[in-house]
C-alpha cells in the first residue's frame, strides 16, 4: 500500500493543504510532504493522528475502493462526511427529487 497516495487522497478529499494537516496533527509540514513522496512512513501514532485529523478510521485508510471514484464524487464525499445525519437525509432527497427527471 503507497501511504502516502492515501494520505493525499484523503487530504485532496476534505479539502486541506499539507500544511494544514501538518499543524493539525503537530507534525512538522516536511515531515508530511516526505510521507506523500514516499520518501517516509508514518508511525502508527502518526498514522492514527492524521486519520484523526482526516475524519477517517484507520480501517477507511486501508480500504482502497474510493480511488475509483472520480475527483468530483470524492470532493462531494470529503464534504457529505462533515454533514449532520438531518443534513444526510435533506441531501438525499434533494438527490433523488433530482434524478427523477
Amino acid at each position: 500500500m503507497n501511504y502516502g497516495q492515501r494520505i493525499k487522497f484523503f487530504r485532496n478529499t476534505v479539502g486541506i493543504s499539507a500544511n494544514t494537516l501538518a499543524k493539525k496533527v503537530g507534525l512538522d509540514p516536511t515531515t508530511i510532504y516526505k510521507i506523500e513522496a514516499n520518501d517516509s512512513k508514518p508511525s502508527l501514532g502518526s498514522l492514527e493522528s492524521i486519520c484523526a485529523a482526516l475524519g477517517i478510521s484507520l480501517a477507511e485508510f486501508f480500504t482502497e475502493e474510493e480511488q475509483d471514484l472520480g475527483p468530483e464524487i470524492q470532493r462531494l464525499l470529503g464534504t457529505v462526511k462533515k454533514l449532520s445525519p438531518e443534513q444526510i437525509d435533506y441531501l438525499q432527497k434533494l438527490l433523488e427529487s433530482m434524478s427523477k427527471d
